[in-house]
């Protein structure tokens, strides 16, 4: 049987992106993102508009959409909560968000000098896709809160180990790519890092897990860990 139970939201899982790109200044701005879809060399990407990177984009026009493996859930987490914006708008400063000029000092990641756009890419991440903005559409209503951005994949690097000898394909078995559902963190179909934007969001699914956490099971896939979250 189904319910309608009027979905607050709708992220069933989507790959986790850290996307580059540069500030006014010249400087580098990373972020963590999840809306983002890919056919042939295009790929839409959805980003509110009090956002940074949005602001960035829309000036610059250039970026790189950096994958991460689950295996870097920890310095993907490190960013939750951090805007690359000075003026942090009110309504993310009551869900703890703090300004972090340098993203890539406080993920613990190293830049990479692209090939054909101006913004690094980030060394660890083993796929990166260098970018330029299409085109730009307001996204979401009745008034417009985010920005649909169309961008053109100039140049991909992937590592070696996950190319298919022989070929240009990325084999499926050796990519476990990160995965967001609804604010929680996926790999391989468990949930593998507890979310810090899932507790600034004050998501309910965070609760629950904190509970399952808290009696001794892991339930649904969950994994235990006995050490901080840094």
């Amino acid at each position: 049987m189904h319910v309608v139970p009027g979905l607050k939201v709708l992220y069933f899982g989507t790959p986790v992106v850290l996307i580059s790109t540069r500030n006014e200044d010249g400087t580098a701005n990373l972020a963590p993102m999840s809306s983002a879809w890919w056919l042939g060399q295009s790929c839409m990407l959805g980003l509110g508009n009090e956002a940074q990177t949005t602001a960035n984009l829309l000036r610059d026009g250039e970026c790189v959409l950096n994958l991460p493996s689950a295996a870097m859930v920890d310095a993907v987490d490190r960013m939750a909560l951090t805007t690359g914006k000075p003026a942090v708008p009110e309504y993310k400063v009551k869900q703890g968000y703090r300004y972090e000029p340098d993203k890539f000092a406080a993920a613990r990641l190293t830049r990479q000098a692209s090939e054909v756009v101006g913004v690094p890419r980030v060394a660890e991440c083993p796929v990166q896709l260098e970018c330029r903005v299409v085109s730009a559409h307001p996204f979401g209503g009745p008034v417009p809160f985010a920005t649909a951005f169309q961008v053109e994949v100039l140049r991909a690097h992937v590592d070696e180990e996950l190319v298919i000898p022989g070929t240009s394909y990325v084999d499926p078995l050796g990519w476990d790519p990160l995965i967001m559902k609804f604010c929680e963190f996926f790999g391989g179909g468990r949930n593998v890092h507890p979310s810090r934007l899932a507790e600034g969001w004050n998501m309910p699914h965070q609760r629950r897990l904190n509970a399952a956490a808290g009696a001794g099971h892991l339930g649904d896939g969950v994994q235990q860990r006995s050490e901080p979250v840094v």
